[in-house]
């Protein structure tokens, strides 16, 4: 009876109890945080706004389906494809039109040409030479298609 006794006081003394409130309290944090995020974009500017917290895919000529930009609203760029690893950068406004981010140690800057809710064009800045490229918000739900190999 004392084994019994002595196992519940130090399990109390622990608090395993405590452990229930712990999705609530990381609830709360996360609800604080998107609070926060949600007053950034209300000073953020019409095109930042229209910009960010979406998925953006790439309209590619040669069929290469996948390719996604998403800014978020916090300064990470998620990159992705279809056939290569996901990238994460932190990004920038550098004036009302246009953004920077880094890729492999260069920075990558580029004009935001057009933004709506139907469409972005960006002018990225590669060297000498610039290069266009127009998204369109993702389809949800969206599967990457079989690749050949």
């Amino acid at each position: 009876m004392t084994t019994r006794t002595a196992l519940f006081a130090l399990l109390a003394m622990w608090g395993v109890g405590t452990l229930i409130d712990l999705p609530a309290i990381a609830e709360d944090k996360v609800a604080g945080a998107q609070a926060d995020d949600d007053a950034d974009d209300d000073d953020a500017s019409p095109t930042k706004r229209s910009l960010i917290n979406r998925v953006w895919v790439k309209e590619d000529e040669a069929g290469l389906p996948g390719v996604m930009r998403i800014f978020l609203s916090d300064g990470t760029l998620v990159q992705d494809s279809c056939w290569e690893t996901h990238r994460l950068s932190e990004w920038k406004m550098t004036a009302d039109n246009a953004v920077s981010w880094n890729e492999d140690g260069m920075d990558i800057s580029a004009e935001i040409l057009a933004v709506s809710a139907d469409s972005l064009t960006l002018a990225l800045k590669l060297g000498n030479d610039t290069v266009e490229e127009h998204y369109t918000p993702a389809a949800v739900p969206y599967v990457c298609p079989d690749m050949p190999k």
